[in-house]
């Protein structure tokens, strides 16, 4: 198994409900996934490889608004030799927030913190990215050498367009591919905006979330198609990342049934091409350590 060439999940999520409420699942038709999960649910469900590659690393991203958290996220990383790096959460708005970063990063497993993330898809402000006190926070972010995770909803991409325009020194992946209406099929707006956000060489874009922004139960690979062919001419491989969203991605599917799309997506791609996508991305973005050196914990 260690000589296939590895698989990187650039996206994934646990939480303890014991430990920490997490209120966006109350929201309607979350049911299915109202429970705690771990990292071992995670390698459970990763039963099936894509283009030969099983789960080797994994980048663990921020659910809700708290340091707590991140601090929580960080620790399960030092004792987990699945997770590669943590996506956290600090307040962008807050003046100390150069003090919060740097107690993070100086944490004994600080190390594994390499991006910060917020909400902004539950922003209301259409120009929260832009507020002098968030510019002031993502200039904190880059001067320590963290990238940031953009998360908007495809009718806020204005916002992410200008964040790369006004920081283009800062490392930036947009999440879920900007969230397209692929169960509506209104993609044109979207596919204008992700084109020119595609113009900053800063910016990566997370192969992620696509499942649950089609129709949950009646999705096929031809919704999701045309997304796909969109991202790879606007970004091309070498700004692609494979994500799964786990555990959301059970509500449209779960693991096995988004892999074996994203394989057959790639299919017209080329080795390297594929070994960027499924790896070579998110290794460079969150330096992560080679996949090739850890232990596979899945097999």
């Amino acid at each position: 198994m260690s000589d296939l060439p590895p698989l990187v999940d650039s996206h994934h999520h646990v939480w303890d409900l014991d430990r920490r409420p997490q209120p966006w699942l109350d929201e309607p038709g979350h049911q299915p996934i109202r429970r705690t999960y771990g990292v071992d649910d995670l390698r459970l469900a990763a039963t099936r490889p894509i283009a030969g590659r099983w789960l080797a690393s994994t980048v663990l991203v921020q659910c809700v608004t708290s340091v707590s958290e991140t601090r929580e996220l960080l620790a399960l990383a030092d004792q987990d030799p699945l997770i590669g790096a943590v996506v956290g959460w600090a307040d962008l708005t807050s003046p100390a927030i150069g003090d919060v970063l740097d107690a993070l990063l100086s944490a004994p497993d600080g190390g594994y913190l390499r991006a910060l993330r917020h909400v902004v898809q539950g922003e209301t402000d259409p120009e929260w990215l832009q507020r002098p006190d968030v510019e002031r926070g993502l200039s904190a972010v880059r001067d320590r050498g963290l990238g940031y995770d953009v998360l908007v909803r495809s009718h806020q991409l204005d916002q992410a367009i200008r964040l790369a325009e006004r920081f283009p020194d800062l490392p930036q992946v947009l999440d879920h591919a900007g969230k397209p209406s692929i169960a509506d099929g209104e993609l044109a707006d979207w596919e204008r905006k992700v084109r020119v956000l595609a113009d900053g060489s800063q910016v990566r874009c997370k192969v992620s979330g696509l499942i649950t922004e089609a129709d949950h139960a009646r999705w096929t690979i031809d919704d999701l198609r045309p997304v796909w062919d969109v991202l790879l001419s606007a970004f091309g491989p070498d700004r692609l990342m494979f994500g799964s969203d786990w555990p959301v991605c059970v509500l449209a599917g779960g693991w096995d049934r988004w892999a074996v799309t994203v394989e057959e997506l790639l299919n017209d791609c080329s080795e390297s091409e594929k070994q960027a996508v499924l790896s070579g991305t998110a290794t460079a973005f969150y330096r992560l350590p080679d996949p090739k050196e850890r232990t596979l914990p899945c097999s």
